[in-house]
């Protein structure tokens, strides 16, 4: 299982100009082919007059789903140079439209691969890109008495604390890093005796941006 994925974070746009044709970017995060198919149906309304709408996805944290398309542009020439640069950044889980308008002159093969990918490249420039990491939520009841060895503990080791409660007990809700969760289980063992376990209750994806950590729905 990978523990972090590589993309992008909200819309992105770029436009570069060759020879009077507008090469147009538009710069998705996707977790679904439906959803892809969905924003490449947006851009094509939005974009109803121009003469191509070439786009390149690849999802999952392993590319298991690579999708690319010409649009009538000359094969290879516009989809693949799109998800080219969409692995060469090791990007996942994105979406690449580059809209064209044409300008009137022929671009030859070289020209449509150089503009298509240059369109792709200045989107990119202007996109957040985060690094998603795999994590797991628990939540542990603690005695009064550890509570301060323990939350000395889950900073030390990067654990973020996402609620505390106290009734009778303590209740600890942690978001726990996959890289990390079997050290702290076992740091969690020997600071309680062995009288506290660990299970991976909930699996979410994470990412700190803006020094804020975000959750998200999916990966």
């Amino acid at each position: 299982m990978n523990e972090s994925c590589r993309t992008v974070y909200g819309y992105s746009t770029g436009e570069v100009s060759v020879k009077k044709s507008r090469f147009i970017a538009s710069i998705y995060p996707v977790s679904s082919e439906e959803e892809a198919l969905r924003f490449i149906e947006q851009v094509k309304k939005e974009h109803s007059s121009a003469r191509h709408n070439c786009y390149a996805y690849a999802i999952g944290s392993k590319d298991e789903i690579k999708r690319l398309s010409d649009d009538g542009e000359p094969a290879k020439t516009a989809g693949l140079p799109i998800l080219d640069l969409i692995v060469q950044e090791g990007l996942h889980n994105v979406l690449i439209v580059v809209t064209r308008y044409f300008g009137g002159t022929l671009l030859g093969t070289g020209g449509l691969v150089h503009a298509y990918q240059s369109a792709a490249k200045e989107g990119l420039r202007n996109a957040e890109v985060i690094e998603k990491t795999l994590g797991f939520k628990s939540d542990i009841l603690i005695d009064y008495t550890l509570t301060g060895k323990l939350k000395y503990t889950i900073a030390q080791m990067g654990i973020y604390l996402l609620k505390e409660e106290y009734q009778d007990k303590v209740t600890l809700s942690l978001l726990i890093p996959e890289e990390i969760f079997s050290s702290f289980r076992q740091s969690l063992t020997e600071l309680t005796a062995g009288r506290l376990s660990l299970s991976r209750e909930e699996e979410l994806w994470y990412a700190v941006i803006n020094n804020e950590l975000v959750i998200f729905d999916n990966n």
